[in-house]
């Protein structure tokens, strides 16, 4: 096999595992954050408002904290290691990890130290002073989330998602059971709401604890594999495989060894960037946080009914968070992948994985939307027993959209070395929704503030968009990028709306009526599971996504794919 077989070799199966990175990643992400957003709904019915409010409170500036650490660096991380290993320096890429992690423990200790002794002044900073116990007991996670980060990072950088999968769904379960165990432990013991939610709170602490336990355990493991491990000629499909080195035939010679200040330097110009374009939801949540409830009382509430209308704004932003954080999962395996391709000058794959990654974006932003909307009434008496906010609810879905178009555009900009200009239009974004909110809030309350959001997020994203499409000369084919996918969208709501239209008619008709939460349960999930199927067999039926690029997800090779041809839904 020569080098140009050997290297069409590596990009055919390097543009499969891009495929099942995000498919492994996404999975793990729906898992992780469905308990995430699970959690609230037993902790406000069991704690009460106050130990809720607080939780919200400091909730936002914990996530902040969080995708600072963990967004950020495992994007740089792994970018930095996919480079060494397209060229086949391994050793290089254990270096950056072991730089990365110097950096990322010196930045938490000191993120630890702000936190623990600012948590006072944080707390009245936010107006609210009895959340400075609960930042307090949060901010021991800094002490864990970097060297998790940093691993994290390192095995996206080979492409291997599976441990970061599995750490993300242990960490959230972990911090779920822990936050329950306390919330339990502490209202038995009597203690009051700032406890109560200082217990919740370090549930992110112990889930920390056990995300970076289950990296280690699959690092060891692989250094003890590696030391057995033959050479290898067909690309990093496996974790820590070695190669022949490249020879004088066109291909790769070893580069000089950097220092590891150098090093450091690149990757903090990487890093800071990058953390700031990842966190645009927290920030967003953040000014939302520092203006909402003083805008509210101008538009004629007290402070009690500022805070429960501020509650009911923050009933759409865990399923938001959760389509962004699909998109996160996406991006993770996206830019080491846009990276190596880069390096290795090939202008095709570059425009072929970049077009694929925005059509996804697309696709997924443009359906999570839609049905979140016109689902917003009956998850929320779902989720929180009351339909008050739905309109807001259901305008703040759109962010969905937008937020996942910015993450992945901003993602594609990373992969080709642009990492100041999705920072920029995040500060765009940010500044445009302080001026929504104080022109809109006092008029029209969180409905204002939900439009606003919009405005703010699908800056954000067509700006990025733009910016991505320029950057990899990919023209978006109208008729499949476009318009199929709002054919099928509008497939889609049509199924939702018979659902939430007729359901609830079949259901008054049953012997024994269901309480308005069942009821609102029931035709959520169902509209869930309809809206789901209907799109994806219209997504197959209309060529929005091709045989050819199933056929990249081994699961769905062979059999799978000769039922869907079988029953004329493939062609």
């Amino acid at each position: 096999m020569n080098s140009k077989q050997r290297r069409q070799g590596s990009e055919k199966q390097m543009g499969s595992m891009l495929l099942k990175g995000a498919v492994v990643l996404g999975l793990a992400t729906i898992v992780s954050k469905l308990i995430g957003t699970m959690q609230k709904i037993p902790l406000q019915n069991m704690a009460g408002d106050a130990v809720f409010g607080i939780y919200n409170a400091v909730y936002p500036l914990y996530i902040l904290i969080l995708f600072l650490a963990t967004a950020g660096f495992p994007l740089v991380v792994s970018k930095f290691v996919s480079e060494q290993v397209a060229m086949q320096q391994y050793e290089e890429a254990k270096r950056v990890l072991k730089v990365a992690s110097y950096v990322l423990i010196t930045t938490g200790i000191a993120c630890f130290l702000l936190l623990f002794y600012g948590a006072d002044w944080l707390a009245e900073l936010m107006g609210a002073k009895q959340t400075g116990l609960a930042i307090r007991s949060v901010s021991f996670a800094l002490l864990l989330v970097p060297i998790m980060s940093a691993l994290r990072g390192y095995y996206q950088g080979y492409q291997n998602m599976i441990p970061t999968a599995v750490s993300q769904v242990i960490e959230q379960t972990v911090r779920v059971a822990t936050m329950f165990g306390l919330l339990l432990l502490f209202m038995h013991w009597g203690y009051g709401a700032e406890w109560v939610a200082a217990g919740a709170t370090f549930g992110s602490v112990t889930g920390a604890a056990a995300g970076l336990m289950v990296m280690l355990v699959y690092y060891r493991k692989d250094r003890h594999k590696e030391n057995g491990r033959k050479q290898s000629e067909e690309g990093p499909d496996k974790f820590g495989e070695n190669k022949t080195s490249h020879q004088s035939d066109g291909s790769y010679k070893p580069q000089s060894r950097e220092s590891d200040w150098s090093l450091v330097r690149r990757l903090l110009l990487y890093a800071l960037p990058i953390c700031l374009g990842t966190i645009s939801l927290p920030i967003l949540t953040l000014v939302d946080s520092f203006t909402l409830p003083r805008l509210l009382k101008l538009h004629g509430l007290d402070e009690t009914g500022a805070l429960y209308q501020f509650g009911l704004y923050n009933h759409g932003m865990p399923l938001v968070q959760l389509v962004a954080m699909i998109a996160s999962s996406m991006s993770a395996a996206l830019v080491p992948s846009i990276a190596a391709a880069k390096l290795l000058s090939n202008q095709e794959i570059l425009r072929n994985r970049s077009s694929m990654a925005l059509r996804l974006t697309w696709v997924i932003g443009l359906a999570a939307s839609v049905g979140l909307s016109v689902l917003a009434e009956p998850l929320n008496v779902m989720f929180y027993k009351s339909a008050d906010g739905s309109l807001a609810m259901s305008l703040l879905s759109y962010t969905a959209l937008f937020s996942t178009i910015n993450i992945i555009a901003g993602s594609v900009l990373q992969g080709f070395g642009a990492v100041v200009a999705p920072a920029l239009y995040l500060l765009a974004a940010a500044a445009v929704k302080i001026a929504a909110n104080a022109a809109l809030v006092p008029h029209w309350g969180i409905d204002g503030a939900a439009l606003a959001a919009v405005g703010a997020y699908a800056l954000a994203g067509l700006l990025a968009l733009a910016h991505a499409l320029r950057a990899t000369g990919v023209t978006p084919a109208v008729g499949r990028a476009v318009i199929k996918p709002l054919l099928c969208v509008g497939l889609m709501a049509a199924s939702l709306l018979a659902v939430t239209h007729g359901l609830p008619a079949l259901l008054g008709a049953l012997p024994v009526a269901l309480p308005s939460r069942g009821t609102a349960t029931v035709v959520a999930l169902a509209g869930v599971a309809v809206g789901a199927l209907v799109y994806l067999l219209a997504l197959v039926r209309l060529g929005v996504i091709s045989a050819a690029e199933l056929e990249q997800i081994p699961k769905l090779r062979g059999k799978p794919l000769a039922l869907l041809r079988k029953v004329r839904l493939l062609r």
